[in-house]
C-alpha cells in the first residue's frame, strides 16, 4: 500500500478509510445498515415468509393476510431451505412452525438468533402444542409472539399488526443511528484528511530550510514503504512508515543556515551540530521542543514549549525515525550509539533507503553514483552499517526501488551540504 505524500491525491471512501487507519489505528468494524423502508410499508404491505410443512396451513394464514392487503409472501414447507429462503429474502416477519420433520421450528429459530442480520427479526411461531415447556424454549431462544392452530384470523392480524409496528419503530432508530454513524465517518475522514496534510506541510518545512529535501523526503518515503511490505509490515503499518519516513530530516529546521547550505563538506564541528538535528526532530514530532533544543527562538503564539509526548501513531513513529535513523547496526552510528535491534526497527529501514538516496543523488563533492555503484558500497556495510535482514529486504525489492528512483530522478534538486552526504563520505 503506498500513501501518497501529496495532500487530496485520492478522495475515494477506500482511500480515505485506508488514510483514516494509517493516521488513527484501526476503526471498529461497522455492522452493515438495516434495510431502508418506511413504517408505513413495513406494516401495511410487508414482506411475510411462512414456513410450515402443511401447504393447507400455509394457504390459510396467506388468505387470512390478502383479505387485509397483504401481498408480499415467501414460502416454504421444506424446512431444510427456511434458513436460504429467509438470508435471501429478507423479510420484515416470519411465522414459523414448531412441530416439522428433520428440522424443528426451535433449531430454526436457534440459528436465526445466532445471525447478527436475525438477531432482531420478529419471528411469530405457529404451533398446535400447548405445552408451557414448549413455549418457554421457544421465548428463551426469541420468539417473539405466539399463535396457536387453527389460525384465528383476527389474533392473526391483530398480533402480525402489532409485531410490525414495533419492528417498524426499531428500524427507524436503527437508520437514524446508521445516518449518526456515517456523519462521524464523513467529519472522521475530513479530520484524516487535515491530519494527513499537515503532515505533508510539516515535511515541506524541511524542504524550504534545505534545497536538497524536497525529492529526498518523497524517495525515503516510497523506499521505505517498500522495504517494509517486504519485512512483511501489514498495510495500515507500511502507509505509516511512508508518511513518517517523510519527516526523517525535519529537525534540520533547527540548524543554522551556514552549515545546513554550506556548499561544500562539513568540518568536524559544524558535523557535530549538523547531528543535532536527530535530537531535534525527536522533540519536534514526539517529546516535546524548548528554545534551548531547538537553537532559536520560537514563535510567542507557541509559548515556551511545543506540547510534548505525541499521541499520534504517525509522529510517535516519525519521532523514533528522526532520532535513531542515523544509527547504525555495529553501535558506530549517533545520536545514541545504538546498536543491533536496540534501533527501532522503523529507523532501521529508513537507515537504509536514507544512504541509498544518499549516494544516488550529486554532492557538491561527488557525482551521483550509479544504482550498480551504490549497491555495491551498500554490500560492504551489510551488518555493520546496515542491519542485515533490512538490507536483504531492500536488495530483494531491487526492481521497485529502481522503478521509483526512475519515477522521481526528475525532483532531485540543486545540491547543497547535508548530514547524509558526511555520513556517506565515512564509509
Amino acid at each position: 500500500m503506498t500513501v501518497s505524500l501529496e495532500c487530496g491525491s485520492d478522495s475515494s471512501p477506500m482511500a480515505q478509510a485506508a488514510v483514516m487507519r494509517t493516521m488513527f489505528g484501526s476503526p471498529r468494524v461497522c455492522v452493515a445498515p438495516p434495510r431502508i423502508e418506511s413504517t408505513d410499508d413495513i406494516v401495511g404491505n410487508p414482506r411475510v415468509a411462512i414456513i410450515d410443512d402443511q401447504p393447507l396451513n400455509i394457504r390459510v394464514v396467506q388468505t387470512h393476510l390478502t383479505r387485509i392487503g397483504y401481498q408480499q409472501f415467501f414460502t416454504t414447507t421444506d424446512a431444510t431451505q427456511a434458513i436460504p429462503l429467509i438470508r435471501q429474502e429478507h423479510p420484515d416477519v416470519v411465522l414459523l412452525d414448531i412441530m416439522m420433520p428433520e428440522i424443528s421450528g426451535l433449531e430454526i429459530l436457534q440459528q436465526l438468533r445466532s445471525e447478527q442480520e436475525f438477531e432482531d427479526l420478529p419471528v411469530i411461531i405457529l404451533t398446535a402444542a400447548n405445552d408451557s415447556e414448549t413455549k418457554f424454549k421457544a421465548l428463551d431462544l426469541g420468539a417473539t409472539e405466539f399463535l396457536g392452530k387453527p389460525v384465528d384470523a383476527a389474533e392473526l392480524q391483530t398480533r402480525l399488526r402489532n409485531v410490525l409496528t414495533i419492528k417498524a419503530n426499531q428500524d427507524r432508530l436503527k437508520n437514524y443511528a446508521w445516518e449518526l454513524e456515517l456523519e462521524v465517518a464523513v467529519r472522521t475522514t475530513e479530520l484524516a484528511e487535515a491530519y494527513r496534510e499537515m503532515v505533508y506541510r510539516l515535511a515541506k518545512v524541511g524542504e524550504y530550510r534545505d534545497s536538497d529535501t524536497g525529492g529526498h523526503v518523497a524517495r525515503v518515503s516510497r523506499y521505505a514503504e517498500i522495504v517494509a511490505a517486504r519485512l512483511g509490515f501489514d498495510q495500515e503499518l507500511v502507509g505509516r512508515i511512508g508518511q513518517a519516513a517523510a519527516l526523517h530530516d525535519i529537525g534540520k529546521v533547527g540548524i543554522r543556515d551556514a552549515i545546513l547550505l554550506k556548499p561544500g563538506r562539513l568540518t568536524a564541528e559544524e558535523f557535530r551540530e549538523m547531528q543535532r538535528h536527530c535530537e531535534l526532530g525527536y522533540a519536534i514530532c514526539g517529546s516535546g521542543l524548548t528554545e534551548s533544543d531547538a537553537n532559536f527562538p520560537l514563535p510567542e503564539a507557541l509559548g515556551d514549549v511545543i506540547p510534548a509526548a505525541a499521541t499520534s501513531p504517525v509522529l510517535q513513529m516519525a519521532a523514533l525515525i528522526a532520532k535513531s535513523h542515523h544509527e547504525k547496526w555495529d553501535g558506530s552510528g549517533y545520536p545514541c550509539g545504538l546498536a543491533g535491534e536496540a534501533i527501532p526497527l522503523d529507523a532501521r529501514i529508513v537507515a537504509v533507503v536514507d544512504v541509498f538516496d544518499a549516494l544516488t543523488s550529486r554532492r557538491p563533492y561527488k557525482p551521483p553514483y550509479s544504482l550498480h555503484e551504490a549497491l555495491e558500497v551498500m554490500e560492504q556495510q551489510r551488518g555493520k552499517h546496515f542491519d542485515p535482514q533490512v538490507f536483504d529486504a531492500f536488495q530483494a525489492e531491487w526492481e521497485s526501488i529502481g522503478q521509483v528512483y526512475r519515477e522521481l530522478s526528475e525532483v532531485r534538486p540543486a545540491p547543497t551540504a547535508s548530514d547524509d552526504g558526511a555520513a556517506v563520505s565515512d564509509e
